[in-house]
């Protein structure tokens, strides 16, 4: 395994500041945000991919500090129904694709977003309960009439141009959030499709990292891994239960916040999703994603960071000498 980060929470710094200082704190890989949700702060695919001297430039400032790209990442909602919004999203992943196959990254990290309710919907609509009959039916017309559809056309898209995984962020609000939901869109579309597993998204709608790595790896379907924590409020859940949608900023009302890692869950746990993600071979990136209200980037980060060097598992276990 290497410890990555995520860029956007450095969006304050040049690629070359970023690099250095992430190395200087002994980062080996980067998981950069290239358009959707995440920005362009570093990587702007529309400039970049015009301009040969500029992604040698990105690759010299790499080599020269012992850094790699494990992940492209364009999280965002290509199957939004507003034609306009979808669009935009849409433009924004191929084009991080494209950007991936000149970098030679064969990973593109992200959402598989949520469409509305009907052809004529202008918001998605996110199917929560199955009763009354009327969610089902929502919940069909989605995934049969725009969702695999989709995803099976740019799954093709993706492998003409390099990509090898494409990882689906579990994120509530979207269509695939959890386990079952994601291996549905894989057995539909293809091994292609897998998991960007994130903790802190499962432990807050109630289910267990450790067993979610462990069902997954069964499948093979660990593609990228987000290290994020999060705090469940148990006063505040017992009151309210965990759908909550108060600010983030909010931090003493809400059922759950996110925090950096170590501040949510402690090393106990971390050990074990570390070590389940070892058993199932999983060997990737652990890349660090901050969002801690209370935290600054550079703390949240560095706390992150000298917590997850004594967790992480870098090497390959050999023969059971003990045997």
């Amino acid at each position: 395994m290497k410890l990555g980060v995520f860029s956007p929470v450095l969006a304050q710094m040049s690629f070359k500041e970023m690099v250095e200082y992430l190395s200087s704190l002994g980062v080996q890989q980067l998981e950069m945000g290239a358009g959707g949700y995440p920005g362009k702060a570093h990587f702007d695919p529309e400039v970049l991919l015009g301009d040969e001297s500029k992604i040698e430039e990105i690759k010299k400032i790499l080599s020269d500090n012992n850094m790699s790209i494990a992940a492209i990442s364009c999280h965002g909602n290509a199957v939004h129904p507003n034609e306009k919004i979808a669009k935009e999203f849409h433009n924004d992943f191929e084009n991080a694709v494209l950007l991936a196959e000149k970098l030679g990254i064969d990973t593109i990290v992200g959402f598989s977003g949520c469409p509305g309710d009907s052809e004529t919907s202008t918001n998605p609509n996110w199917v929560t309960c199955s009763w009354p009959n009327d969610y089902l039916e929502i919940l069909e017309w989605q995934w049969n009439e725009v969702l695999i559809p989709y995803w099976k056309k740019e799954a093709e898209f993706c492998k003409n141009h390099g990509i090898k995984k494409i990882a689906f962020e579990m994120h509530p609000g979207f269509c695939v959030y959890n386990t079952s939901s994601l291996l549905k869109l894989r057995a539909a579309v293809g091994d292609i499709i897998g998991a960007n597993v994130d903790p802190s998204h499962l432990l807050w709608q109630g289910m267990d990292p450790v067993e979610v790595i462990k069902e997954l790896g069964k499948n093979n379907a660990i593609h990228h891994f987000h290290a994020k924590d999060t705090k469940i409020d148990n006063r505040n859940t017992s009151v309210n239960g965990v759908l909550d949608v108060g600010s983030y900023a909010n931090v003493l009302d809400r059922s759950w916040v996110f925090r950096t890692v170590g501040y949510g869950n402690g090393k106990e746990m971390w050990n074990a999703v570390i070590s389940k993600l070892k058993a199932v071979g999983y060997d990737g990136v652990i890349s660090i994603e901050h969002e801690d209200s209370l935290m600054s980037p550079k703390e949240g980060l560095e706390k992150a960071i000298s917590f997850l060097q004594d967790v992480i598992i870098y090497e390959q276990p050999g023969e059971a000498w003990w045997i």
